[in-house]
């Protein structure tokens, strides 16, 4: 009998409808309707990670899958990206092949720490479409193991905590660009699994884990609104997924429907830049229907190479317009892959919708 398994399934249970019901009681406001909304989909996009990341992988026998997308909205997520996921045990050997398609930044990072759906801690390691770059045909070949093969492949040294692998792969058309191709391959392992009850209950307390530490983060509070932080430097220490190549900055918006924000700056050289919405949850707005985030290929310079970004409910009749798309407050997050620099912090003004049309 299945007890175990049947007694997590049910904590994860109650767990969603606490976290719902704490929510509803949060966003209950007249203001408060779009977001609410929205929380209800987030709650189902954590629980289809934790489903794939913690309840389904299997480090014997990997698969990189996707873990951000337009329908899977959390944690940062952006329309020019994607993300894949694969299950890491320290003890293995495992080949990765990449062909990268169109993508401008490209890149596969090794986590370490616990694998009870708690965060990761640290990067154990990690390879760039620099550090790694591509044959005639647009493949890359890197091994993830503990002792380096000695032939020449790119090589991630695997300590003993590391748990997991993600890939990022930025485009700067990813409407038409082709995205990266990944696929990852485990040396040896068992030739059968069979489930076991305690295997799966730990599972699923790892998904219920993992929900739990989700929903410590949001809802994101609005910090001062109509700033933009001072963009910090390529970390040298992460939390959870971050990515170790980028400089980021995070603002705010609280805009009235006759106002803008202008964001007038300049961004260093590097391989890719970006801007983006979110709502509380840390998820972008929906970008099928309206432009809600822009980059750095998109956006059209000015003559001495500076940006200007006009963010507002209604058309203001400028190239570089990013919608808010119904939302009255929301956060603004800047990310540039392999800077050369810190970037400046962007200037901020709010002025009115007519002034600029």
């Amino acid at each position: 009998m299945a007890k175990e398994t049947e007694a997590a399934f049910a904590e994860l249970v109650d767990e969603l409808k606490s976290l719902q019901a704490r929510l509803v009681g949060a966003l209950s406001g007249p203001d408060d309707e779009v977001t609410l909304l929205e929380a209800h989909r987030w709650i189902l996009s954590i629980l289809q990670v934790a489903t794939d990341v913690y309840v389904w992988s299997d480090a014997d026998r990997p698969r990189f899958v996707d873990i951000v997308g337009p329908y899977k909205k959390w944690g940062g997520d952006n329309s020019d990206a994607f993300y894949c996921f694969a299950p890491i045990d320290p003890t293995r050997s495992y080949r990765v092949r990449c062909r990268i398609g169109d993508a401008v930044y490209l890149s596969l990072t090794v986590y370490g720490g616990p694998d009870d759906g708690r965060y990761s801690e640290r990067i154990v390691g990690s390879l760039n479409s620099r550090e790694a770059p591509p044959d005639a045909d647009g493949v890359i070949e890197m091994v993830l193991s503990g002792e380096d093969p000695g032939d020449g492949r790119p090589w991630i040294k695997l300590e003993p905590d590391a748990v997991c692998a993600l890939t990022r792969d930025y485009l700067d058309d990813p409407a038409q660009g082709r995205r990266a191709r990944w696929e990852i391959v485990a040396e040896g392992g068992p030739d059968i699994r069979r489930d076991s009850d305690a295997d799966l209950a730990r599972r699923f307390r790892a998904a219920l884990t993992w929900v739990r530490e989700q929903s410590k983060i949001v809802p994101l509070a609005l910090g001062e609104p109509n700033t933009i932080d001072p963009p910090y430097p390529v970390p040298t220490t992460t939390y959870g997924w971050a990515a170790g190549d980028a400089a980021y900055a995070m603002g705010s918006f609280d805009l009235a429907e006759d106002q803008a924000l202008v964001l007038r700056g300049r961004s260093p050289e590097c391989v890719f830049w970006n801007m983006c919405l979110w709502n509380p949850f840390l998820h972008t707005y929906n970008y099928d229907y309206e432009r809600v985030t822009i980059n750095g290929a998109q956006v059209t310079y000015e003559p001495d190479g500076s940006w200007v970004i006009v963010i507002s409910p209604g058309d203001p009749a400028h190239p570089n317009w990013v919608s808010t798309a119904g939302h009255r407050k929301g956060r603004i997050w800047f990310r540039w892959f392999l800077p050369d620099q810190t970037p400046p912090r962007p200037e901020v003004q709010v002025v009115t919708l007519d002034s600029l049309r």
